[in-house]
């Protein structure tokens, strides 16, 4: 039978390692967010999109510093504060995903489509 830790500050840092032994790749992902929105802010049409990776940067950031909370202190709000940020990360990241799926398909069907408009006015002389 295993020993089941009766501190609830105990459990937390308990169930906070993994993502504690981690927090420097989810800390060095939150700079690189950042520093894309930074750099893709610098284009015109970027200023448009760049926000978006910022505000991943920035909410991997707060997630980060939450899981150090909550793994050092055994810290239960600090917890679920980090893994509400890490949910909005994921879900941001879905959305995008979702998105670019969708205009991936929309240029693949509008030039497929151009392709077989500008092949067919080839064929008839125009």
């Amino acid at each position: 039978m295993s020993t089941v830790p009766q501190d609830s500050g105990e459990i937390v840092r308990r169930l906070a390692a993994p993502l504690a032994e981690g927090r420097v790749w989810v800390k060095l992902v939150a700079v690189l967010l950042i520093a894309n929105g930074v750099l893709t802010a610098l284009s015109i049409v970027g200023l448009l999109i760049a926000w978006l990776p910022i505000w991943m940067g920035v909410v991997l950031f707060q997630s980060s510093n939450a899981i150090d909370e909550a793994h050092a202190g055994g810290d239960e709000a600090a917890m679920i504060r980090a893994q509400q940020r890490l949910r909005t990360f994921f879900t941001i990241s879905g959305v995008m995903v979702l998105v670019l799926l969708a205009l991936w398909l929309l240029a693949m069907v509008f030039g497929f489509g151009g392709m077989m408009i500008g092949g067919g006015m080839g064929m008839h002389g125009f």
